[in-house]
């Protein structure tokens, strides 16, 4: 899989209580299949944080990468926004 065609997420921090991994929810909107509303939505993606960097509050974007463990297929790519 070439680089450029992974996946990207822009998402929060919502917990960095494990060692090298950060759990980041993911805001989305998607349109009800018969009454048209959009509906907020959060997907909750657990991430790899080689550094141990990210805090709980950040904005981050995430990668696609090859599985790394049980439940982590995403890694950090950059920190946009540092927690106040």
């Amino acid at each position: 899989m070439e680089r450029n065609l992974r996946k990207e997420r822009v998402g929060l921090v919502v917990s960095n209580k494990m060692e090298k991994s950060i759990t980041v929810a993911v805001r989305f909107k998607e349109k009800h299949p018969i009454y048209g509303k959009f509906v907020s939505k959060t997907k909750k993606f657990t991430a790899h944080d080689e550094k141990n960097e990210c805090n709980i509050g950040d904005t981050v974007r995430i990668m696609e990468t090859r599985p790394l463990s049980k439940t982590k297929r995403w890694r950090l790519v950059e920190i946009i926004e540092r927690a106040k």
